[in-house]
């Protein structure tokens, strides 16, 4: 338990419909973020994923969080919330909030609304990883 208490909580988003390169590299990012890391992926809800992109993912929740926990790089898999994003980040306490460079729902004013909780966290945008090639729902590879 020591041992948990000295890593940096650190939470990423997104739908994970399949992991392809610039999920694992956008996973590696996140992790190096800290010396020692313990990465936290939330995993968009289905009517989530259909009011940000329009569409249902070709996977459901259930098999997605399956697939991200099968992935050495990351600690615990969590679903998002429905409603309202920020009682499942509370929850977990996380120090820093590593953000996909391309992600625009729910962050407008998300280390305010986390602040108004009593939540100090960081947020930090990573880079992209070869964005014409693995954007979205390109090139997906399974791991």
């Amino acid at each position: 338990m020591l041992e948990k208490k000295r890593q940096t909580r650190i939470m990423v988003f997104g739908t994970f419909d399949g992991l392809h390169d610039g999920h694992l590299d956008f996973f590696k990012q996140a992790k190096k973020l800290a010396h020692k890391s313990f990465l936290i992926v939330s995993v968009a809800r289905d009517l989530n994923v259909f009011k940000i992109k329009g569409k249902y993912p070709g996977k459901n929740e259930k098999k997605r969080i399956i697939l991200v926990q099968k992935c050495k790089l990351v600690n615990k898999v969590v679903l998002s919330g429905i409603k309202n994003h920020i009682p499942h980040i509370a929850k977990e306490h996380p120090r820093i909030i590593a953000l996909g460079y391309d992600q625009k729902a729910y962050v407008k004013n998300l280390k305010k609304d986390l602040k108004n909780k009593g939540i100090i966290v960081k947020v930090i945008r990573l880079k992209p990883y070869k964005e014409k090639i693995y954007k979205n729902h390109l090139q997906k590879i399974k791991r």
